[in-house]
């Protein structure tokens, strides 16, 4: 199931609104808001989730990752762990690329 973000204009969702989005019970909500440390919505001083747009994003991608691929709550904690090791090796790659262009460049201008 995917949601275009342009189609969340508003600045919070209710847990009830999140519910009807993705076809789910509101428990199956609290427990993988339990279960996923990636999963944190904003609670208001009487204590109700708050869901911003990302937050959406965020659960859906566990969606994806449990109802539509499969995956077991645990298989699904350890590709969302994959993926953020993926982007920092990602990221520490290309700060090395900028240096060795930087440096490149420094040698050709020595040229």
């Amino acid at each position: 199931m995917q949601i275009p973000p342009e189609q969340l204009n508003k600045r919070y969702y209710s847990i009830g609104e999140i519910a009807d989005m993705f076809g789910v019970s509101k428990s199956l909500i609290r427990y993988w808001e339990a279960e996923f440390d990636l999963l944190k919505p904003h609670k208001n001083s009487k204590g109700e989730r708050r869901f911003t747009p990302a937050n959406i994003e965020q659960f859906q991608i566990i969606y994806h990752l449990v109802k539509e691929r499969g995956f077991t709550l645990n298989g699904a904690k350890q590709e969302l762990k994959d993926q953020r090791e993926r982007a920092k090796k990602q990221g520490d790659m290309l700060k090395t690329l900028k240096k060795v262009r930087k440096l490149l460049v420094e040698i050709q201008s020595e040229l």
